[in-house]
């Protein structure tokens, strides 16, 4: 998985709990996907709680390539669209 270097030295060492893998499980195939006005791809995804509780929704940024991640977070205001 390709990161930038604000996925390096900020984001996973901030948020230590969040697991590589998982943004890789969420990019492909996601719960939902959006593109940012600036070009950016946002992609949804649930992942296994670290804590061993619920799944938990991951918002993963990437690049306009859809492979670089740039960032990285829960989404606690994630809102499933029912057809």
């Amino acid at each position: 998985m390709k990161t930038t270097r604000y996925v390096e030295e900020q984001v996973l060492r901030k948020r230590p709990y969040i697991d590589r893998q998982w943004c890789a499980d969420v990019i492909a195939p996601p719960l939902r996907r959006e593109v940012q006005v600036d070009g950016r791809i946002r992609f949804w995804g649930r992942v296994g709680d670290p804590a061993g509780g619920e799944a938990r929704i991951l918002r993963v940024v990437t690049l306009d390539d859809g492979q670089t991640v740039h960032n990285a977070f829960f989404d606690r205001g994630f809102r499933e669209i029912m057809p």
